[in-house]
């Protein structure tokens, strides 16, 4: 296995990897609403959604991948009143086909001003 880190985005380096390859599996862990230097996001939820995905999006470049080889993707969400603006905001980062398997959780994170997190799995090898 080989950890993989990028200073692109947000990471609590102390407690987890940004990602993991294992083969030509990468495992991304869990992005949130938080810049590269760890300020939040608090202007909107789509805004939140974006540096989610432009974290995920990040922590995919540094292995090498693009957003196209996402395989799996699940999300929570704080509410489900959430799930329509998320899809709106994912579909402009999953624009191609297939477009990954997906599982959305609405549930509390583990900070009250968190909405969102997505975790990924993509796949590096070749087609």
């Amino acid at each position: 296995m080989k950890e993989i880190q990028t200073g692109s985005a947000w990471g609590l380096r102390s407690l987890l990897s940004q990602a993991v390859r294992a083969g030509d599996t990468l495992y991304i862990s869990g992005q949130v609403a938080r810049h590269a230097d760890g300020r939040l996001v608090t202007e909107n939820f789509e805004a939140e959604v974006r540096r989610v995905f432009d974290n995920i999006k990040a922590v995919i470049e540094a292995a090498g991948g693009s957003l196209r080889n996402v395989c799996k993707v699940t999300a929570y969400l704080a509410a489900p009143e959430l799930f329509e603006q998320f899809n709106a905001v994912y579909l402009t980062y999953f624009d191609h086909e297939p477009r990954p398997a997906r599982t959305t959780v609405c549930c509390q994170l583990p900070k009250p001003f968190l909405r969102v997190e997505v975790d990924a799995i993509a796949w590096l090898g070749r087609e």
